[in-house]
């Protein structure tokens, strides 16, 4: 496939009078061919209004024709992976194999969706009907379901060019759930952006689908994404990336005159907790599993372990041991932009000094993206004195805070923020032991770990990324697995309605034979 380096616009190309910039290719710094162009105002309404025509025909689509132009999708990733490793690849320097995996993941969860709206119980059909004796007060016929909310706004993930982007699991659900998407490509992978941009077009035309279902807008800078969360025609935004950016856009959703929901996934610090039981059988295979998870990578996934609790016992030192020495013999890594590089460099220079260790010792690196990874030290008085201490840094990094006893890991679970995940490393006997830790984790993180490491999101029908904010916008729902479409819907209630005026998954028939609550009981039975 050609790369234009214009937007994509419900079926057409974009102008290329914006201002132009390009990818940068991580290990040399060398700008990477063509220009793309930034999408204009008037770009940013048509493809809006583009996808409002849209919505009002794919809202009443089928769970077929939802579940065909999911899997045309998919396919036309599988047969395109070559190609978009190779972009990819020069865009952001993640090894081939973590590319190839990444574009199966998302073709996986594309197909994913397509089952779950194929199958339809999605919808969660309610029906209450009509008690017309009841006293003192009759009941009206009542049945309600999902609807989708409208246009949705998607931002491409710096770390996740395939899988959190252009057809990744945001635009998947959203488009499972009867909405269109617009997506705001990430500067950093624009051409891989395109060339899935591209699929999307085709897939939508193979499939006879509305053209306004998807467009594909470029910036470098923020002009367009405010824009798009601005546009009165947005009913939704989702996006994956830094506490920062996720607050900006949270502000801009909720001071519109209409304010919108903003599923925002900002990462967070993922903590680990070792506790003794695991510590005094399993010091070296901890410490691999913990130097593996924080790096891998190189700590550019919103789930590595920033932050790890151990106790004061004789088994720690050899546990720190192993992890400085794995951290001191690795190689360097190579970030994914020199923004994201600078920031890690400072940040881990600020948090030496926090911790009592020279700046000079954890950032001898070279290269503009270049990055060393780093492993710091502190004490739980220290922690829970210093609030900065707390916060993510994006890179291959990782914080072990000393703790006295368990009184001493009570306190620090209850001083954490929202996370998306926590872990404990123990034996059963620790399990039972520290239960009340496992209860203040509960109510802390969207998933909790128990002899595993957060690094790798299954996508399934019981995952859940998400967390208490700051970790995520809304902690009652999450950005993996199925459970993702519920997002982009509302409910709708119809009082009294004949049955030809119904959507199909309220008849008395139940033609789709999905599951349904029907007075108070689930059933997939026509009545």
């Amino acid at each position: 496939m050609e790369i234009s380096g214009v937007s994509l616009i419900a079926g057409r190309e974009g102008s290329k009078t914006g201002s132009p910039f390009h990818a940068v290719n991580p290990v040399s710094g060398e700008a990477v061919e063509p220009a793309f162009f930034s999408a204009s105002q008037q770009e940013v309404a048509q493809a809006l209004e583009a996808a409002q025509a849209a919505f009002l025909v794919w809202r009443k689509s089928t769970g077929t024709e939802r579940a065909r132009l999911l899997r045309t999708i998919a396919d036309g990733l599988d047969a395109a992976t070559a190609e978009l490793v190779a972009r990819a690849k020069m865009e952001t320097a993640l090894p081939e194999p973590r590319l190839k995996g990444e574009t199966q993941r998302t073709s996986n969860q594309l197909r994913l969706f397509a089952r779950v709206v194929e199958e339809g119980s999605w919808v969660e059909a309610r029906i209450d009907r009509a008690l017309p004796n009841r006293t003192p007060l009759p009941r009206p016929d009542l049945r309600s379901m999902l609807q989708p909310l409208g246009p949705v706004v998607v931002f491409g993930a710096s770390n996740f060019p395939l899988a959190f982007s252009v057809a990744g699991g945001d635009t998947a659900s959203a488009l499972a759930a009867g909405c269109p998407v617009v997506v705001k490509a990430h500067p950093a992978h624009p051409g891989t952006s395109e060339l899935v941009g591209r699929i999307l077009a085709d897939s939508l035309q193979s499939c006879g689908a509305p053209h306004g279902l998807f467009s594909l807008l470029f910036d470098s800078g923020f002009a367009v994404g405010q824009a798009l969360v601005e546009h009165p025609l947005t009913c939704a935004v989702a996006f994956t990336g830094s506490r920062r950016g996720g607050q900006s856009l949270m502000s801009l959703a909720a001071g519109r005159p209409n304010p919108i929901p903003c599923f925002a996934e900002m990462g967070s610090t993922n903590p680990v907790f070792v506790l003794p039981g695991a510590l005094a059988s399993q010091t070296r295979e901890i410490a691999a599993g913990l130097f593996g998870s924080f790096t891998l990578g190189a700590g550019q996934f919103c789930t590595k372990p920033g932050m790890v609790f151990v106790p004061n016992l004789e088994e720690t030192e050899l546990l720190l041991g192993e992890l400085h020495r794995l951290t001191r013999d690795s190689t360097g890594f190579t970030l994914l932009t020199p923004a994201i590089a600078a920031n890690y460099r400072r940040a881990i220079e600020e948090r030496a000094l926090s911790c009592g260790v020279p700046a000079g010792r954890v950032t001898q690196t070279s290269g503009a993206c270049s990055a060393a990874p780093v492993l710091l030290e502190t004490e739980i008085d220290a922690f829970l004195q210093q609030p900065e201490l707390s916060e993510e840094i994006f890179g291959p990094t990782s914080l072990v805070i000393r703790c006295a006893g368990r009184e001493a890991m009570l306190r620090a679970a209850e001083h954490l923020e929202g996370h998306l995940t926590a872990t404990l490393l123990g034996t059963e006997e620790d399990l039972a032991a520290y239960a009340d830790l496992v209860a203040v984790l509960e109510r802390k993180a969207g998933r909790v770990l128990f002899n595993g490491y957060p690094t790798g999101v299954e996508v399934c029908d019981a995952m859940v990324h998400g967390g208490p904010y700051p970790a995520s916008s809304d902690s009652r729902f999450t950005s993996v697995g199925t459970l993702a479409i519920l997002r982009f819907a509302r409910p709708v209630c119809y009082q009294g309605f004949p049955q030809a005026a119904l959507p199909e998954e309220l008849h008395d028939a139940n033609p789709r034979g999905i599951l349904r609550i029907v007075d108070g009981i689930s059933n997939r039975e026509p009545f």
